[in-house]
């Protein structure tokens, strides 16, 4: 059960959050050169209202200073007591209401990965009857475009470590993922959240990128290349890539080799087959090149890997064995 921070801690957490976006808001107007999908907002006076859009679910966290959102009709105002939640595809209307030189507007907004929130949503042990990411069917009751819910301090805290994380090389490339996956399942703690990720999960149901996704997962054996996607998506190559990128912020090809390898992450842990065969069933025709590209991803060779499930411990990145 999540816990709303009393007003003194809610003081001392507030401040941690401005500082920490005053750090990386360089420039009045949008910073967004942080952290893929990530934008922070500095405003030093009100801006009138202005027309926004986001094509994947999308958070947004205000440190200081107050905004008010309307979508179909419905004005949201939030501050810092509160996060906005969006869904994709909803065009909404924005408008800074509160912002002074001495106490700019700070906030950011972050976009959160469909597959992400998938991946988080399936792991939760849900005690309610609707799961979260329902695909295929239209929800039962009509999900909201967007909430706006108590900032609590499970939630301030992720945010915090998140942020924090992204300022040196290690914690970016170690914790940062992480911590950004802990904001997506505080997020999917809320009632109204759930409802607003199957709403999204619906309107995506319908696009070609979502259908390409699921036959590479049918077919992640086979050789897979970007004309044979394309062709089914009834695309041509060119306007797919680009299509598919704008969806998953990762070329086809990224997308696959880390479909792939994820894979045989899960057969090693839950099969015992040798490396040639796993990276046979995953698509790789050259062991070698598998072996590779999966110390590249993980940081240790399957082997490693493998034995490391048995009891073994894992070697030091850098000092790997030969697969």
């Amino acid at each position: 059960m999540t816990e709303i921070m009393n007003p003194l801690e809610f003081r001392i957490s507030s401040g941690d959050l401005v500082a920490e976006l005053k750090s990386h808001a360089h420039q009045p107007g949008t910073n967004n050169d942080l952290w893929p999908g990530l934008t922070i907002y500095r405003f030093d006076e009100p801006a009138a209202p202005l027309w926004e859009e986001v094509r994947e679910l999308h958070l947004c966290v205000i440190a200081q200073g107050r905004k008010r959102v309307t979508q179909d009709g419905v004005a949201h105002y939030y501050d810092p007591f509160t996060y906005l939640a969006i869904s994709g595809n909803s065009p909404f209307l924005t408008e800074i209401v509160e912002a002074s030189p001495e106490k700019p507007f700070l906030s950011f907004g972050l976009q959160l990965d469909n597959e992400l929130v998938r991946e988080v949503s399936s792991d939760i042990i849900m005690e309610r009857q609707t799961t979260a990411f329902t695909t295929g069917r239209q929800p039962k009751e009509t999900a909201p475009a967007s909430f706006v819910s108590a900032l609590d301090r499970d939630m301030m805290d992720a945010i915090l470590r998140f942020l924090r994380a992204l300022s040196t090389g290690a914690d970016r490339r170690v914790l940062a993922p992480t911590y950004l996956k802990e904001i997506v399942y505080r997020a999917l703690q809320a009632e109204q959240y759930g409802r607003l990720v199957e709403r999204a999960a619906h309107e995506s149901a319908n696009n070609p990128v979502s259908a390409i996704i699921a036959y590479v997962r049918d077919h992640i054996a086979e050789p897979l290349t970007v004309s044979d996607m394309a062709e089914h998506a009834f695309m041509s190559p060119s306007a797919f890539s680009h299509l598919f990128r704008d969806v998953t912020g990762k070329s086809p090809y990224q997308f696959v080799k880390e479909m792939r390898l994820n894979r045989a992450r899960e057969l090693l842990v839950g099969e015992e087959t040798s490396v040639t065969q796993i990276s046979k069933s995953v698509g790789y025709r050259s062991t070698s090149h598998f072996i590779n590209e999966f110390r590249d991803r993980f940081g240790v060779t399957p082997r490693a890997f493998a034995d490391a499930l048995t009891g073994g411990e894992l070697p030091p990145i850098g000092r790997v064995g030969n697969g």
